[in-house]
């Protein structure tokens, strides 16, 4: 979901104001959630509830809508599994639906209302995999929980229904397992709505048929969708929608693209559309096949102020480049892949958000920083916030823009450029292709662990400071010019909140002068940590993270004339070496110095004459061909003295 989908359509500086969303009822699925993911996370036994000892095979979904009027009938048939024998199942649909009856097999059931529950009674004991169905007629005008879920409204005066269930709203328009451990296999929709106000129909998959009733008073749409799916991504809205179709070329496939919008939006919808057919052409081949290769993928316009990725079909307010490519990614990262847990929600939303970045960038190169700064100034403006989702309870911490949208999107800029781009890349398509998560649900673990397969580095700090840790550091950095090509640099960070007492990342430094640039990259491991680079001139200024990598605030670049007055004028190292050691001279008189190298034996091995700058040299000496031993080092400065020291080759 592109949740507050005003992140890429209103202005930057209004990111951080995310609307007032209410959302009824969600505290006692997101408890239990939370309380399995914690029970999974330690290891412990975990007594699962009847609906999640559930196995969804198939849905046949029958309902009839009129757009007009906020409310909804149908039946509901359901094949399914039970991980153990049980007597019972639940599904979950929220109190205010009325339950007409139950069946199996054309015989009614016994069943009874629990906490937004419908526990039903088999009569028998079902075994393990074993395979069963029944049947759930119902009726009512549903809630409208989180962002809408089942929402009545109108367009130019025609009125419209549709539904956006994530995170916790399939329960309230339809009885279903409501949950992340389990995905529907696959799933008939049968909508039937009046016949004469040109009504259509929308749903997941591939439209079967439409048709009208024999008193031509209503039409039934049919809709199959045959790739694994979880509740919430089940859609329907009901309009006058206008339809168009395009497709795409993918390999050897001609996907179709399908749209249904609202006829005064037409034109916008059709001009739009080649953006995202450009952006299923990239995905499609940068991170793998489009998931639906065998269906389709297809907008539909509705009146909510973002979008959502129901599967093959993502819903929409309007065609916007930014909010299309979001929606679209997600059949990738949400839906092909959909987080296993709300803790885990930047799996969807920040790599979907950061698949965007990608593509936008590499059709807008002239704003990539911009962008990356305004992200980064909003991810910033408050001091506190992790990735990480603490509190599943509440709609608006799940779908946080600052911290689960943009900062999930930039902990992956900064793994881009911690990991390299091709070592990311590829980790990006493994996890895509890995057998135990595709057309199923993923921890963040199983990212980490393909980002560590792929660049063979241990990422264990980085996730537990940049992904459960909160804030981010602010960089204050000393360098001074040691030589005519040299720079000496103290890296020092403060952090925004006490859960991180220092941030370990790779630091980018742009070092220029009038008419020489040059970036470089200090791995920062540690607070006042001190570094030795050759830039190949002598620098003016020097900026941080030019290029906006790091989630980082207020930092600053000071040049000074010595980072350690108080060391020594000669400083000679490593001792013992083996293929160079390095020189500082500093506080030296006059414009060059002498080196001469001795063998223990008065034989010499090297010498050479170096300029200073301001009395200060940084020199390397190549030592490869030297024999292992003792060596006599003599400094002879303008005035001819001389500093002798004693080193040895090991």
């Amino acid at each position: 979901m592109c949740c507050i989908l005003c992140s890429f359509l209103l202005p930057y500086s209004s990111w951080s104001q995310a609307p007032d969303i209410l959302c009824k009822q969600t505290s006692d699925i997101a408890r239990a959630e939370m309380r399995a993911a914690e029970k999974k996370q330690m290891g412990q036994w975990y007594k699962k509830t009847a609906s999640e000892f559930l196995d969804i095979k198939y849905h046949r979904c029958a309902w009839t809508i009129d757009p007009a009027v906020k409310y909804i009938s149908g039946t509901v048939t359901t094949y399914f599994t039970l991980q153990s024998a049980s007597d019972s199942v639940l599904f979950d649909l929220t109190d205010n639906m009325v339950v007409d009856k139950v069946s199996r097999k054309g015989v009614d059931l016994a069943y009874t209302r629990g906490a937004n529950t419908v526990n039903i009674r088999l009569g028998f004991i079902l075994n393990a995999d074993q395979l069963d169905s029944l049947s759930i007629q119902y009726h009512g005008a549903p809630n409208a929980s989180g962002f809408g879920s089942f929402t009545q409204s109108v367009h130019e005066g025609v009125p419209v229904i549709w539904t956006l269930s994530e995170p916790y709203g399939a329960r309230d328009w339809w009885p279903c397992k409501n949950t992340l451990d389990d995905k529907i296999d696959s799933v008939d929709v049968f909508i039937t709505c009046p016949n004469n106000k040109a009504y259509k129909a929308i749903s997941n998959g591939l439209r079967q048929s439409e048709t009208v009733s024999p008193d031509t008073s209503n039409v039934t749409t049919h809709w199959k969708h045959r790739y694994p799916m979880v509740s919430y991504l089940l859609c329907l809205a009901v309009t006058n929608y206008q339809e168009f179709n395009k497709s795409v070329q993918l390999g050897d496939v001609t996907l179709p693209m399908q749209t249904f919008c609202y006829p005064e939006s037409y034109d916008s919808f059709y001009g739009s559309t080649q953006s995202t057919l450009d952006a299923l052409l990239f995905y499609h081949y940068a991170f793998g096949d489009y998931p639906f290769i065998k269906e389709k993928y297809g907008h539909t316009q509705f009146s909510w102020g973002g979008g959502e990725e129901h599967q093959t079909n993502s819903f929409v307010i309007n065609p916007g480049e930014s909010l299309c490519a979001h929606e679209l990614a997600h059949q990738w990262f949400g839906d092909k892949i959909t987080c296993a847990s709300w803790v885990d929600i930047w799996l969807n939303e920040g790599l979907a958000t950061q698949l965007v970045s990608i593509f936008m960038e590499l059709r807008h190169p002239e704003s990539i920083y911009s962008t990356r700064k305004a992200e980064i100034d909003n991810i910033t403006s408050l001091p506190d916030g992790s990735v990480k989702v603490d509190d599943t309870t509440t709609v608006n911490r799940i779908f946080s823009n600052r911290l689960t949208y943009l900062k999930g999107s930039h902990l992956l800029y900064m793994l881009r450029f911690k990991l390299g781009s091709d070592a990311f890349l590829n980790a990006i398509r493994a996890y895509q292709k890995d057998t135990k998560l595709i057309y199923n649900f993923a921890r963040t673990a199983d990212l980490k662990r393909h980002l560590e397969e792929s660049s063979g580095q241990r990422l264990d700090s980085f996730f537990r400071q940049w992904y459960e840790g909160q804030g981010y550091p602010s960089y204050k950095v000393q360098w001074a010019q040691i030589g005519s090509t040299t720079v000496k640099i103290k890296m020092s960070q403060t952090t925004s909140h006490p859960s991180v007492s220092f941030f370990q990342m790779p630091v980018a430094l742009k070092f220029n002068n009038a008419t020489q640039e040059k970036t470089i990259v200090v791995d920062n491991q540690s607070n006042g940590e001190l570094f030795i680079r050759d830039i190949g001139f002598v620098a003016d200024s020097m900026f941080i993270d030019p290029e906006y990598w790091l989630i980082s605030k207020d930092n600053v670049s000071t040049k000074v004339t010595d980072i350690d007055p108080k060391s020594e004028n000669l400083i000679v190292y490593p001792s013992p070496f083996r293929n160079y050691f390095n020189i500082m001279i500093q506080n030296y008189t006059g414009s060059e110095v002498n080196i001469i190298l001795h063998s223990a034996v008065g034989q010499k091995v090297f010498a050479n004459t170096y300029s200073l700058y301001n009395g200060r040299e940084y020199i390397s000496v190549p030592t490869q061909n030297l024999a292992t031993g003792k060596y006599i080092l003599s400094v002879f400065d303008a005035q001819g003295e001389r500093k002798t020291i004693s080193i040895l080759k090991d």
